[in-house]
């Protein structure tokens, strides 16, 4: 794991999950766990309306609880019900807690290359509609991180379980002297929600 976000995980860890909050993620624990169980893949499709900020957040620490657990076979994706562009913050707001951040590309959907660990592939993240090539077309969980998205889209093809696991957009703080604060304020919910659904799964 990359030093500053070694660090940053000693915060993340010490964040509590309320009862109720609990009882959302269960679903999610649920299915890792059976996927965990019967020695398959665990493909995690992370589906917010643009694709452009709590998705990409909830893909990327997603990824990297299950790479801090050690659970197996663990692919983390995401995608929106329209493109639009990974906003600019969320890249700022990751490589402050650690990530080593390049952006490939300068068109108007850049694309950005996440790296956590020295010995492992970086992330890919651009936006991108659920169903783009770039993501699992089956037998994966649908993770509806906004209420928009799960509300507009009640079908997703090819997944076959669909969780409501919804966060409040950090767009609101957009253009206000809060924008940093609540952009790692969100990110480090998702990140610590992310890892307590990890640190329930048994993989023995």
């Amino acid at each position: 794991m990359n030093p500053k976000l070694s660090v940053y995980l000693e915060k993340v860890l010490q964040q509590k999950i309320s009862e109720e909050r609990k009882v959302v993620l269960k679903s999610l624990t649920d299915y890792i766990q059976q996927k965990t169980g019967e020695n398959k893949e665990v493909r995690l499709n992370f589906i917010c309306t643009h694709n452009s900020r709590r998705s990409h957040l909830s893909q990327i620490w997603a990824q990297v609880a299950a790479h801090y657990y050690e659970i197996p076979n663990v692919q983390c994706y995401s995608g929106g019900t329209e493109v639009t562009e990974l906003f600019p913050k969320i890249a700022e707001t990751l490589s402050d807690a650690g990530f080593e951040v390049w952006k490939l590309s300068e068109t108007k959907n850049p694309v950005y290359a996440i790296k956590f660990d020295e010995n492992t592939l970086p992330l890919i993240g651009f936006s991108k509609k659920y169903d783009d090539p770039f993501n699992p077309e089956r037998s994966f969980a649908a993770i509806m991180t906004c209420s928009s998205a799960d509300e507009g889209c009640p079908f997703i093809p090819g997944a076959e379980k669909r969780v409501p696991l919804t966060f409040e957009d950090p767009k609101v703080s957009d253009n206000t002297p809060q924008q940093t604060e609540v952009y790692e304020k969100r990110s480090l919910e998702i990140a610590s929600e992310m890892f307590y659904v990890f640190s329930q799964i048994d993989c023995r």
